[in-house]
């Protein structure tokens, strides 16, 4: 089978480029594929693709751009070109720019292929009815927002059109399900990036390292976890390092520009600007925690999957998509109110100093990580295209034998 995936892909940096590195890396050691097309906003001389692991053969091919308006005509002309047997798209609702027009075009892409006749599956990592416009930084004025639900609502109805839309949580199939009157949602979890040897679970040194990861500036805001770990600070005297790993969020901009200077004065604040693939389970290794400074969620949290691979205990607000993930696949936590400076001291504080009780937390998320390896969610898609094909070839055998009747 070659397999056509739409997405972007390291060294980009446009939402989800990471999810497709494991992606790749995983698909390409089934034996089922020939050959993976990476259709993509990177260019084919830039595309990380040096595995060390043995797999099929790639190609990459540069075909969309962020923001570009000609996005739908550049990805079919290398669909046409490349002639892929089946297609995954990585999606999320701004994946194909943050003008409006520019997304919206780019999420049409998963209909016209499925018109095409090629095997189509969209995987959505967030679905419009559970965004919080105002926390995700799209919009607080509440017309607009209703305008951005109605637009939501008619792509939704456009990636729906695809041979199976693939969501991460169980409630979005219920939520999909229910609104829009389909049945072809699957459930298939986010899954863990990488399982390493089960680790000590002991912190090296005399410093505890305090740790977030991500975009922020939008809903996931960090002042709220610095001022909680200054709390921490002076009520255990324990020497905690604050690290912030990330970058901002494309829509607030010098967001952590404004934070450095806002916090200067705070001692052993670390921001690390952006992680390379490479580097980050230096960057989960090092750290004691994982603290998630939401205020909302839009989706399966890869950065949850993470923490779990590597053993970290982690601290999160009790709400949205991390309650269901610790609910259906078994993630412990400590658990704070959303923006509550002393809820997230109090939390933090459980962790620091207990050792042990942080030790039993990163043993029960590395547990949960190792159940879902990508290697059995990239298996997952391949039996769905196979499920799609056969349902393809049962729907022309019935047609042909109506028109020989």
């Amino acid at each position: 089978m070659k397999l056509a995936i739409v997405t972007a892909y390291p060294p980009s940096k446009v939402t989800l480029n990471e999810y497709a590195y494991h992606l790749v890396k995983h698909f390409r050691q089934h034996k089922q594929l020939t050959e993976i097309i990476l259709l993509t906003d990177t260019a084919p001389d830039q595309a990380d693709i040096n595995f060390e692991e043995d797999g099929c053969k790639i190609t990459v091919k540069q075909s969309w751009k962020f923001n570009s308006y000609t996005n739908v005509m550049s990805v079919m002309k290398a669909v046409n070109q490349t002639k892929p047997d089946a297609i995954l798209f990585n999606l999320q609702f701004m994946k194909f720019g943050d003008k409006k027009i520019a997304a919206a075009l780019g999420l049409l892409l998963p209909l016209l292929c499925k018109r095409k006749g090629i095997p189509t599956i969209a995987l959505l990592h967030n679905i419009m009815e559970q965004v919080d416009l105002g926390n995700a930084g799209f919009t607080t004025n509440k017309v607009l927002q209703k305008i951005y639900n109605f637009i939501g609502t008619t792509l939704t109805k456009f990636i729906l059109s695809a041979d199976k839309v693939a969501v991460t949580i169980s409630k979005y199939v219920d939520i999909l399900e229910q609104k829009y009157k389909v049945d072809n949602i699957v459930l298939i979890p986010h899954g863990t990036f990488e399982i390493p040897e089960e680790p000590s679970y002991e912190s090296s040194g005399d410093i505890l390292k305090v740790m977030t990861f991500g975009k922020f500036g939008t809903y996931k805001k960090v002042e709220v976890m610095i001022e909680a770990v200054e709390i921490v600070r002076k009520r255990t005297q324990k020497n905690l390092e604050i690290v912030i790993a990330g970058t901002d969020n494309p829509n607030v901009l010098g967001y952590l520009d404004t934070v450095k200077e806002n916090y200067k004065n705070v001692p052993q604040l670390t921001f690390t600007g952006y992680v390379e693939e490479e580097d980050v389970p230096v960057i989960f290794k090092e750290s004691a925690m994982v603290v998630f400074p939401y205020t909302s969620t839009t989706g399966s949290s890869g950065v949850l999957h993470q923490a779990g691979s590597y053993g970290k205990a982690v601290v999160m607000p009790d709400l949205g998509d991390l309650s269901i993930l610790v609910k259906e696949e078994g993630y412990r936590g400590e658990f704070f109110a959303p923006d509550d400076v002393e809820s997230l001291a109090n939390a933090i504080e459980k962790i620091v100093v207990n050792p042990e009780y942080r030790t039993e937390l990163g043993k029960a998320n590395y547990q949960a990580a190792t159940a879902l390896p990508m290697s059995t969610i990239t298996k997952m898609y391949l039996d769905t295209f196979n499920n799609i094909k056969i349902g393809t070839s049962k729907k022309k055998e019935k047609e042909l034998h109506g028109v020989s009747a």
